[in-house]
């Protein structure tokens, strides 16, 4: 044994054909050390052509922050096809609005379940109304909650959070300016949010925290008179109303900011932007051609050969002259025309006339584009679809695929970005019209405070998952229900409804149906309907046999012997 690993050891030093090597020829054209676990590299040494530094999650947010913001929205404001991906991402997350569905646990107030849906019912009714007005939910007077959860989105895809701060305005104000309620909300540009760090002071890009790492103010920048000041704002009051609103997602534990959702894809989207333009602009040098002229004619050195030749060779100078000098007369009554009136041309013996056009673009070009877009849509969270609308090679099964992948993110996006902001105006707006009365609750606004958190819990719901074939996911809906596996709250809430609206909608209008002596088109077609408006299942009618089937029309019944006729079997 220690014979075989002296001679292995040997070879090792040993050339080729057993001829020792030179010492440090190990290190020319040598292959790589093996070596085992991450980053092997190859022969090539591709990893190596990669640095990457290694910190912390918001140092990198904090030192590309400004950077990434402003790229983000020069390529938005310059770029329609940003712009109508901004509004796509709001379409598919909130559509017009996100309905408020209240969820309150009443039970220990000793509400029914009649009262607890009535109370629902009637909190729903006052915070449409008070979010579908300006005056009374914007601090500036100018938007609705809708309004400000559509901004909120375009500033999470630029800017990658949303800041915003929740006053309340006293009686003389409210008195000043026509209004009823106090509570505003005042949605403020991540970029008022300083980016000052201070760990002394336990501030970190413009977020102070307590000593356990919880924010405790904001500071914004602020403009009044022409004078840039700073203003710290309490994250909490001293009763725990929410004053400021700050969502992102976060891609650390300790990540105190966000950053815009396009910067990954930067670079890919600004090479597509190169790439379209150089198509474009070689697209129009193709409308101006080059015209070429091959000629086989002899240069000015072929000539002067020619008048070299001796005097006994004349006689082939003197004839390869006349029948150059016949071609070129010939060649002179005829004309190259390249003009918008079309003319034959006549060339001389040898000549070629070609026209040039620039080879670009190649067939290289869409699958590159196709591949840049999908890196942009998938960095915002949409569709290739939806981005490109170019929708020429979707099939049923693909545009079913793609939604069914894009789905889930755009529910996480609802619940982690536009739900949390909505909340939080809903909490603070409850607590007010509880505090003056406004709504009712069995104890008064004492008890409103010892339970906030079951009285505010709600539910967001936004628009249906957009489907490829209504009618197929009809049909796959009926069949849950009618298996057992879904219930009606469950199909509302997937088609972006309120279960209890449509509960109370579909009663009043087949009420008045049944009133107005009409069929109503809520009733089932084997359900009898009672006298008092009720429906009552009917038993499904039997299947008719070959023996009824054949006395119903009076034709009798022809037997086959078994294996034959029209029900042998295949």
């Amino acid at each position: 044994m220690e014979r075989r690993r002296g001679n292995r050891g040997a070879s090792r030093s040993a050339g080729k054909g057993g001829v020792p090597a030179l010492p440090g020829a190990e290190g020319v054209g040598a292959r790589p050390p093996m070596q085992a676990g991450y980053l092997r590299d190859t022969r090539s040494g591709i990893i190596d052509t990669r640095s990457a530094i290694l910190r912390d999650s918001r140092d990198e947010i904090r030192m590309a922050w400004r950077r990434s913001a402003g790229l983000a929205l020069d390529l938005i404001n310059n770029s329609g096809r940003l712009r109508g991906a901004a509004d796509q991402v709001i379409a598919d997350t909130v559509g017009t609005e996100l309905v408020l569905n209240p969820q309150p646990d009443l039970r220990w107030l000793n509400y029914s379940q009649e009262e607890a849906a009535a109370w629902s019912r009637d909190v729903k009714a006052k915070w449409k109304r008070w979010a579908w007005e300006p005056r009374e939910c914007d601090a500036r007077g100018k938007f609705t909650v809708p309004q400000m959860i559509d901004v909120a989105l375009r500033w999470e895809m630029a800017f990658g959070e949303v800041t915003g701060v929740i006053s309340y305005l006293g009686a003389d104000d409210r008195r000043r300016l026509g209004i009823r309620t106090g509570t505003k909300v005042c949605m403020m540009p991540p970029t008022s949010l300083v980016q000052d760090t201070n760990e002394v002071e336990g501030m970190f890009q413009g977020v102070i925290h307590d000593p356990v790492g919880r924010a405790i103010y904001y500071r914004f920048s602020e403009r009044k008179g022409g004078i840039t000041g700073h203003k710290d704002v309490p994250a909490f009051d001293a009763d725990g109303r929410r004053f400021v609103i700050h969502v992102f997602d976060p891609m650390d534990a300790t990540d105190v900011r966000g950053i815009s959702r396009m910067a990954p894809a930067f670079r890919q989207h600004i090479q597509h932007e190169t790439l379209v333009d150089a198509t474009i602009q070689t697209q129009i040098m193709q409308t101006i051609f080059a015209a070429t002229l091959t000629s086989a004619s002899p240069s000015k050195e072929a000539f002067e050969a020619l008048e070299a030749l001796p005097d006994d060779q004349s006689d082939l100078r003197d004839e390869f002259l006349a029948y150059f000098g016949g071609s070129l007369t010939r060649a002179r009554d005829g004309q190259i025309t390249v003009s918008a009136d079309p003319r034959i041309s006549h060339l001389a013996p040898g000549e070629q006339f070609a026209l040039h056009g620039s080879p670009t673009p190649g067939p290289q070009f869409l699958p590159v584009s196709a591949s840049l877009s999908r890196d942009m849509a998938r960095a915002i969270g949409i569709t290739y679809g939806g981005l490109t609308m170019d929708h020429s090679n979707a099939t049923y099964s693909s545009v079913r695929m793609e939604n069914s992948s894009i789905w889930p993110v755009v529910l996480r996006r609802r619940e982690r970005i536009a739900a949390p902001i909505c909340q939080a105006i809903y909490e603070v707006w409850l607590d007010e019209q509880i505090a003056m009365g406004r709504v009712a609750i069995k104890g008064g606004y004492e008890a409103f405070r010892r339970h906030r958190d079951l009285v505010t819990w709600a539910l967001w719901q936004g628009p249906a998952k957009p489907t490829a074939d209504d009618l197929k996911s009809a049909k796959a809906a009926t069949e849950r229900l009618q298996n057992g596996t879904s219930s009606l709250a469950s199909e509302c809430a997937e088609l972006g409804n309120d279960p209890d609206e449509v509960m109370d909608q579909r009663r009043r209008e087949h009420q008045a149906y049944l009133d107005s002596g009409m069929p109503s088109p809520f009733a089932r077609p084997n359900a009898a309907v009672t006298e008092q408006g009720g429906e009552t299942e009917g038993e499904p009618e039997p299947m008719p046999t070959k023996r009824a089937a054949s006395s119903a029309t009076g034709k009798k019944a022809i037997r086959h012997p078994p294996g034959t006729g029209p029900w042998r079997k295949i």
